[in-house]
């Protein structure tokens, strides 16, 4: 059945998924109408597109101009009581996932979906910017913005289109998938899924799923959940391409030695050394990244060197070790990271930039579930760093776990009590931040809520002292 015409009304239309779904449908000439709980930067940035926003959700937002829309759609954190939804399900108009939605988008597409539990943005930017710099326009849906283009979609003249399949919620299995790139399998978002065993048939059957459309997945063999998903779906017929440090790799990942703030390294696969790549993000993680993008986009008939040439000139994501100034001699970036194995590979990254200076860190968890399973190891990673802030779990509207907080966090970071501060008050946290920072120094804001917003504030104390 075919939803996506006439106009589509979204509720959530703010979220980096959902504004994605938006710029391409009024690229494609459909209406677009929608709301959400604030008013953003996506969410304003849709008007000039044509977009009909609404700050606020209300039932008398469905019908404009007295028309209805042909479907409304809904994100993951719109629940089943929102006045939007009962009024549309009251009328009788279709209420669809973000899944559906994204599934029917990509009808008639070569579609190149990024999966795993880390660097699926990264990674599918990476793709994305290597197409665009071969000449084939790809369109694409991505969970944030690249800083080449500043937007998180487009609508391509070409019949490839690249987009970040989330296994948060499932979405990855509803998308029809030529090509899947699989970063690594972890445990997470266990709130949905349950065990990880779920999570590793989810990601066996998505890359199954490739086989009925000719399509190949293109895996982290470095990464043991990756590997262990990766032997289960080619026994079922799935045609799989590793990639990875380790020599047992189809394509192999050398490191060599580089002087610069990113990395320097070579992709041998088939016969032939790709390179040397001179990438300008940092950490051993984005060169991987970097390794899962250049094999896809030769799959699809890029040249070696379009490759090198794209992701050189690749410089990053909207927070994804994001720089947001220098005051003093003291740098500030921030990044999404909100998983332990996402902290040590951002803070191993930070080390690589900071040279002789010290890392300072503060980071507001996501979720009491994911605090309560992880919270030894988000202290063993955040113990990487050499000053570390812990803020209060970011959960809004979840019930609280016992021990499941901040404080608990902070008691495992293995760090003096004089480097280490569980600090509950959002107004202090950059201040001791900013008190212990000398020139030299990297401060680095972590996490998947709205820490992000404090590096201003960062900034400004910067430039008092």
């Amino acid at each position: 059945m075919t939803y996506l015409n006439s106009r589509v009304h979204i509720i959530g239309v703010g979220g980096a998924g959902m504004s994605g779904i938006a710029r391409v449908l009024l690229a494609r000439g459909i209406e677009v109408s929608g709301s959400d709980a604030k008013d953003s930067r996506r969410l304003q940035a849709l008007k000039p597109l044509g977009g009909q926003v609404f700050i606020g959700h209300d039932e008398n937002q469905l019908e404009i101009s007295g028309t209805l829309p042909s479907c409304v759609v809904v994100s993951t954190a719109i629940g089943t009581d929102n006045a939007e939804v009962l009024k549309a399900t009251q009328l009788g108009i279709p209420v669809i996932n973000r899944a559906t939605a994204l599934a029917e988008l990509l009808i008639g597409s070569t579609t190149i979906s990024v999966a795993g539990t880390h660097g699926k943005t990264t990674t599918t930017s990476m793709v994305t910017v290597i197409l665009q710099h071969a000449g084939k326009d790809p369109s694409f849906v991505i969970g944030s913005e690249m800083n080449e283009s500043g937007s998180n979609a487009h609508q391509g003249s070409g019949e490839l289109f690249v987009v970040e399949a989330d296994e948060s919620d499932g979405t990855f299995l509803v998308l029809p998938t030529t090509f899947a790139i699989v970063t690594n399998v972890e445990a997470d978002h266990l709130n949905y899924w349950e065990t990880y065993a779920a999570i590793e048939e989810a990601f066996v059957d998505f890359m199954v799923g490739t086989k009925s459309n000719g399509g190949s997945s293109i895996v982290c063999g470095d990464d043991a959940g990756a590997q262990e998903v990766a032997k289960r779906a080619k026994k079922l017929g799935a045609k799989i391409i590793t990639y990875g440090q380790g020599t047992q790799n189809d394509a192999v990942l050398t490191l060599l030695p580089s002087g610069s703030v990113g990395s320097e390294f070579t992709i041998q696969y088939r016969d032939q050394t790709h390179g040397p790549i001179k990438l300008l993000v940092p950490g051993v993680h984005n060169a991987l990244n970097a390794t899962a993008a250049f094999i896809a986009a030769l799959e699809q008939g890029c040249t070696s060197q379009d490759c090198v040439a794209g992701l050189e000139g690749f410089t990053g994501t909207h927070r994804r070790f994001e720089f947001r100034g220098e005051v003093n001699g003291v740098r500030v970036f921030d990044d999404y990271a909100h998983h332990p194995t996402e902290i040590d590979a951002v803070l191993r990254a930070a080390r690589t930039v900071v040279g002789s200076g010290r890392v300072l860190a503060a980071f507001q968890a996501h979720h009491y579930y994911r605090t309560a399973l992880f919270s030894k190891e988000f202290g063993q990673a955040l113990g990487l760093a050499d000053f570390v802030v812990v803020l209060e779990v970011f959960a809004p509207g979840e019930t609280p776990i016992p021990g499941a907080s901040g404080s608990t966090m902070a008691n495992n970071v293995p760090l003096t009590p004089e480097q280490v501060v569980f600090e509950p008050s959002w107004s202090q946290v950059a201040g001791h931040l900013t008190s212990h920072a000398q020139p030299g120094d990297i401060i680095m804001t972590l996490g998947a809520g709205d820490i992000g917003m404090m590096c201003p504030e960062i900034l400004a104390l910067l430039d008092a002292k």
